[in-house]
């Protein structure tokens, strides 16, 4: 078959390799279309260590052709739960299997959907159903860990919630958000594309980002504050913004990946306030049926989201474009020919 292979940091081509072949409890998955995120960008450039040769590419939706059951059939068109678990650990036994030690990442720790064909454990696909083609399909892989982070965060009917940073994380926090009856829901970014986008998806008010934006948080809510604050953007001084955001006794969830390890935060406010933090990693296999019907009921819209649709050869191309600042950009699907 055909994949692009990671033979080294930025070191990606096209190659013939081996067809794999499904064991015990596994599916042959031929892959249509995948998406890229910054966790591919990072491994591409060596900032997450991998072994090499390795085939990327953690999102991806395709078609069952060898391994099917009653559950899923052969010819189905599915989507793959990339995030493996080894299920007998503390924290496997306790339900919380995107946390497993033992676990690893499809694309990460084993080959991934760059490729022509895939495998996977049976019990991490899950059918599509018609009312969402393959080519947005992709991005319930981003919902799902969205869902997953605000199950911690609980939003009530009513309650105001601030998502900062709107990339494709954040545009879907700020639907999930509206979903779950959240009331205003106020979107900030310095993108005034982006504002515009989270308008169009269901932002009740959006902001610029910076000095202002605190000011406006304040005027949206009574001069409250907001009862959920949604940090999507990975920056320790958005998370300092986000503390002075919250209103007392509100949530933060903290759904962008900080990689630094230091940093000022207004850490008075966090008793003063007795503000609850919370995060998500990943997501569990529970939150891809309930993404998915999200989806299909029209509660999540995702094509909005798609801005580029490149062939699977050119993902060196559509991983520079990932790394850019290009303001125009959101999700980047690859698809297989």
């Amino acid at each position: 078959m055909k994949a692009m292979v990671l033979r080294a940091p930025d070191d990606v081509a096209l190659e013939a390799v081996a067809e794999p072949k499904p064991g015990t409890d596994q599916v042959l998955v031929r892959v249509s279309h995948s998406g890229i995120c910054g966790t591919d960008l990072k491994i591409y450039h060596g900032a997450i260590p991998v072994q090499y040769p390795r085939i990327m590419g953690h999102e991806m939706v395709g078609v069952v052709v060898e391994g099917g059951d009653d559950r899923i059939q052969n010819g189905q068109r599915v989507i793959v739960d990339p995030c493996l678990y080894c299920g007998v650990c503390h924290a496997c036994r306790a339900g919380r299997t995107s946390l497993c030690p033992n676990g690893g990442l499809v694309g990460r720790d084993s080959n991934g959907g760059f490729a022509e064909y895939l495998i996977a454990p049976r019990s991490h696909i899950f059918p599509l159903p018609d009312a969402i083609d393959s080519r947005t399909a992709p991005l319930i892989q981003v919902l799902t860990t969205c869902l997953h982070g605000q199950r911690a965060l609980n939003i009530f009917p009513g309650q105001s919630a601030v998502v900062m940073g709107l990339g494709v994380g954040g545009q879907l926090h700020v639907q999930l958000a509206k979903a779950r009856g959240a009331y205003p829901v106020i979107g900030i970014t310095r993108s005034p594309w982006k504002r515009r986008l989270a308008e169009q998806l269901g932002a009740d008010i959006t902001l610029a980002g910076g000095p202002d934006a605190l000011k406006g948080v304040l005027e949206a809510t009574g001069g409250c504050g907001a009862d959920a604050v949604i940090e999507s953007t990975g920056m320790v001084p958005a998370i300092s913004d986000a503390i002075t955001m919250a209103a007392l006794g509100g949530t933060l969830l903290l759904f962008g990946i900080v990689t630094k390890f230091e940093g000022t935060l207004p850490l008075y406010q966090l008793y003063y306030k007795e503000i609850t933090i919370v995060n998500g990693r990943a997501a569990k296999g529970e939150d891809f049926p309930a993404g998915i019907d999200l989806v299909a009921r029209g509660a999540v819209k995702l094509e909005p989201l798609i801005t580029h649709t490149l062939p699977l050869a050119e993902l060196e191309a559509a991983i520079q474009m990932v790394g850019s600042d290009a303001g125009d950009r959101m999700k980047i699907i690859l698809q297989n020919a």
